[in-house]
């Protein structure tokens, strides 16, 4: 049983390799917009169901975009929107969110963000990463 997980695990891996690659388009980006490159978690063991844990979202900007809010679902479920509590520009920028799952087991998180450009509220493209919360 736990190698039949194990190898569903590597092969959805490998799948969210493949297509978290194909989510950031290519073209150059437009003033003060914001173009997500890939999402870091935990390792399996520093997630724990109902306790916070850091979300780090690399990104790529034109300009300094004021980043408001990053949204996540998770396995399809939500969009659940948190507060940013750090953002770092640079090449790439890293935007840090702590996020507080409230169910265990392992996820397919599909994120992105909320960012204000010429005024106006934009949503980012969106990134994904397998997260396995425990209990």
């Amino acid at each position: 049983m736990m190698k039949v997980m194990g190898i569903n695990v590597l092969i959805l891996g490998i799948i969210l390799s493949i297509s978290s690659c194909a989510t950031a388009p290519t073209r150059p980006l437009a003033p003060g917009e914001v173009r997500l490159l890939k999402m870091d978690v935990p390792l399996e063991g520093d997630t724990k169901r109902g306790l916070p844990f850091m979300v780090s979202i690399h990104f790529e900007a034109e300009g300094r975009p004021e980043i408001k809010r990053a949204c996540f679902y998770m396995s399809g479920d939500g969009p659940y929107c948190f507060k940013i509590t750090n953002v770092k520009y640079g090449h790439p920028g890293i935007i840090e969110v702590e996020i507080r799952p409230n169910q265990f087991g392992s996820y397919l998180l599909k994120g992105y963000v909320l960012y204000l450009r010429d005024g106006k509220t934009q949503l980012s493209n969106q990134v994904t990463t397998l997260i396995h919360i425990i209990p």
